[in-house]
């Protein structure tokens, strides 16, 4: 991304650079095999690590999606918000993790990004906020 794009409301479609103080947020497995999808994208370009699936590694950050069910993800999902919380000069761009090879859907994994929503560095993809600002409004 460069300083131009700082002011975007969501992660753009298709992140090909990034800023110094810009990060990669990407589904992976937890094995760290970065093969297809954001994840590849990830070790091309952002610093991803082959045999690391969760956490930060160079400009990018990992979130395992292939173990189980979406209450396996929550927990990751959980730690990065965390990090984001501490990390507050740092913008985080979230993909649609878990939304490609995986197979979920973003309505099953939008609303595990709920209290990203409140912090001003996370950017989440625009189908994640649409899923969560629907389910708020049911409430």
């Amino acid at each position: 991304m460069n300083s131009k794009n700082t002011d975007l409301q969501y992660t753009p479609e298709n992140i090909t650079s990034l800023g110094p103080d810009e990060v990669f947020v990407f589904g992976s497995n937890l094995a760290g095999m970065h093969g297809g999808g954001a994840a590849r994208v990830a070790f091309e370009r952002f610093g991803a690590k082959m045999g690391q699936g969760v956490g930060m590694q160079g400009q990018s950050y990992a979130i395992p999606t292939m173990q189980g069910g979406v209450e396996t993800i929550k927990p990751y999902v959980d730690d990065f918000i965390e990090l984001a919380r501490e990390w507050d000069q740092t913008t985080f761009y979230v993909t649609r993790i878990g939304c490609g090879i995986a197979g979920f859907k973003d309505s099953q994994i939008a609303p595990l990004f709920a209290e990203a929503l409140k912090l001003y560095n996370i950017r989440l993809p625009k189908s994640f906020v649409e899923e969560i600002n629907k389910l708020n409004n049911k409430h």
